[in-house]
C-alpha cells in the first residue's frame, strides 16, 4: 500500500504532530463558543438573547464571551451608557468561521442523529 504525504503529516522537534485543527479547537472547540458564534453571525447580539437562544448557563457563556473577545473572534461593543450594557459583533476572524459553520450544519443534517429533545 502506498503512503501519501498530507498536510497533518508536519511534526514538532518532540515529535508531537503539528496541527492547526488543535489549535483552532483550543479557540473554539467546545459546544457553547461555536453556538455563540453562530447566533452573533445570525444577528443575536446580546448577551440575554445569546443565552435564551444557546440554553447556555449564565456563567459558561460569560467565560465562553470573554474567552472568544480575547481570541479575537467577537468583540464587545457599548450600545447604552446609562446603565451601560454592551452588545457582541464578530471580527474578521469570527465571520471567517462562518463558513465552517455552514459546512457543519450540513455535516449535522446528514451524518449526525438528532438529539433528544431536538
Amino acid at each position: 500500500m502506498a503512503t501519501t504525504t498530507t498536510d497533518f503529516d508536519r511534526f514538532r522537534a518532540d515529535g508531537t504532530r503539528e496541527c492547526s485543527i488543535a489549535d483552532a479547537l483550543a479557540v473554539v472547540g467546545d459546544r457553547w463558543s461555536l453556538l455563540v458564534v453562530r447566533e452573533i453571525a445570525g444577528g443575536v447580539t446580546r448577551f440575554e438573547q445569546i443565552r435564551e437562544h444557546t440554553g447556555a448557563p449564565r456563567q459558561i457563556l460569560t467565560a465562553r464571551l470573554r474567552k472568544l473577545e480575547g481570541a479575537g473572534v467577537l468583540q464587545r461593543r457599548t450600545y447604552q451608557q446609562r446603565p451601560v450594557r454592551h452588545e457582541y459583533v464578530l471580527t474578521p476572524a469570527g465571520r471567517d468561521l462562518v463558513p465552517v459553520l455552514r459546512s457543519l450544519r450540513r455535516w449535522g443534517q446528514k451524518h449526525a442523529p438528532p438529539r433528544d429533545g431536538a
